[in-house]
């Protein structure tokens, strides 16, 4: 990064540490988890800057003293936003999660529309602005990340920053005619336009904003080049970019071949007593398809016999939200998947599916990473879904097969390497599982060796030299 975006205020829902209690009831600090944290915060280790979020703590916390001797460590600035418990439920659980989340990901059934809910959205909102108001230190641009915070951009400038304001969508962005459902639309689609700059996980994304602004935002021009358009709105100019998101290439490729990880997949390999192993590994939450993920894996045992005995799909569920009823149905139906198929394959010697509920350390994860020949990464609908990339980057013998959903981000720029399926379609979810299975070394060889090399290049060092890059910028056009 250059020196002009050394000093990089990031905005997020959650800091990348929460402060907690331990056993004794100690408050401290502890390590957060997520695919932006895992894309950023090696970035600031490196290049230093502000991070401004919530601490996942009550009120009366001590978050800002702890915090302070977190950041002497982490080596930037980690500045929690005070959120109450009330707020969490209606700004956090409540609308971001049961408004904006499945609404943004195409699944319409599961949306809650409550009044309550988006004036404390509203109020979270502001107080993320103010926070972030009054840790800015000159001209250094604002970085605000995701759908929990899509309001910050209007406040800032309500407060008088006059800074380079960006803004980062994680999720997808649904179609028009999913957005005129939302009885706020008018104010988000307004507010986004407070922005200086947009960047969206893929082209699909970008085009469905394009159009929802054209059909909500009144009095716009919108002028587009190749890689970039430009939305021009009551004199101020909006630059709109496409920019996947990634991960640390190196870091995965350098923690596979450690001898703790070789230790901790030999130890998987042993305990499970499969020949081969297909590997599911994602959140607690109704857009992963881990349902029909299951029910796919039953079908391939129906229609492909001789996988019996020598296939165990492990299956790793990383508790999330588990408070939302919603997330707890889909535990317990998981749960009962699991055991019907187990029921009806499973002999003395082998079970169909290892299917745990926990979390994992990075060993471990990169463990199963280097155990798993296939992975099976099925989602109904997800912005980009960094653990396809991660499996790739762990796959250091390029013996490994990436089974991918068309309707993960990641499809554009990984299907030339991937098997790609519809999570919908479970025959063809089946025919792929049994490809996977009997692929050749050859095949596997190429197959992986492109999508390391895909992974490789456009790491999440590029993802952000590109999303900061100011050139663009200098040339916008004009509004008259």
């Amino acid at each position: 990064m250059n020196d002009e975006n050394r000093h990089m205020l990031v905005v997020s829902n959650r800091l990348p540490a929460a402060v907690d209690q331990d056993s004794d009831g100690n408050w401290k600090v502890f390590p957060s988890s997520g695919g932006l944290v895992t894309a950023m915060a090696p970035v600031m280790r490196r290049n230093g800057g502000t991070w401004i979020g919530w601490p996942g703590c009550p009120k009366d916390a001590p978050a800002e003293e702890l915090l302070r001797e977190h950041s002497e460590q982490e080596r930037f600035t980690l500045k929690p936003v005070p959120v109450s418990e009330d707020e969490v439920a209606k700004y956090y659980r409540g609308f971001s999660n049961q408004t904006i989340w499945p609404l943004f990901h195409d699944l319409l059934g599961y949306c809650e529309f409550d009044a309550d809910q988006w004036e404390t959205y509203c109020e979270v909102n502001r107080r993320f602005a103010e926070v972030t108001a009054e840790a800015i230190q000159g001209s250094s641009p604002v970085w605000v990340h995701d759908y929990q915070l899509l309001l910050v951009g209007r406040y800032l400038r309500e407060l008088g920053v006059q800074n380079d304001i960006d803004f980062f969508l994680h999720i997808p962005f649904p179609s028009s005619d999913l957005i005129r459902r939302l009885p706020w639309r008018r104010e988000i689609m307004y507010a986004l336009m407070d922005y200086d700059h947009i960047g969206f996980q893929t082209r699909h994304d970008y085009r469905n904003f394009m159009q929802s602004v054209r059909m909500f935002v009144e009095d716009t021009r919108v002028h587009s080049k190749r890689n970039h358009s430009f939305v021009l709105h009551n004199e101020r100019t909006i630059e709109l970019g496409i920019y996947p998101i990634s991960i640390d290439f190196k870091e995965f490729d350098s923690g596979a071949r450690s001898q703790e990880v070789a230790d901790s997949a030999w130890y998987f390999r042993e305990n499970l007593r499969s020949d081969k192993l297909v590997l599911g590994l994602d959140r607690l939450d109704y857009t992963k398809g881990i349902p029909e993920r299951f029910l796919a894996f039953e079908r391939a045992l129906e229609k492909y016999p001789e996988l019996r005995g020598h296939l165990a799909l492990i299956q790793v569920v990383v508790p999330s939200r588990v408070t939302v009823p919603q997330y707890q149905g889909l535990k317990e139906q998981l749960d009962q998947l699991a055991g019907r198929i187990n029921g009806r394959f499973s002999t003395d010697r082998w079970i169909p599916i290892h299917y745990m509920f926990r979390h994992l350390n990075r060993n471990q994860l990169l463990g199963y990473y280097k155990a798993s020949e296939i992975a099976l990464i099925t989602p109904l609908r997800d912005g980009m879904n960094l653990v396809a990339k991660e499996y790739c980057a762990a796959s250091i013998e390029n013996n490994g097969v990436l089974i991918l959903s068309e309707f993960a981000g990641a499809a554009d720029q990984l299907a030339q390497g991937a098997l790609m399926v519809n999570p919908y379609d479970l025959e063809r979810a089946a025919d792929a599982i049994f490809a996977a299975y009997i692929m050749d070394d050859e095949e596997k060889t190429r197959r992986m060796k492109a999508l390391r090399s895909e992974v490789r290049r456009n790491d999440v060092h590029k993802w952000l030299r590109q999303f900061m890059e100011k050139e663009t910028r200098r040339h916008r056009p004009s509004q008259t």
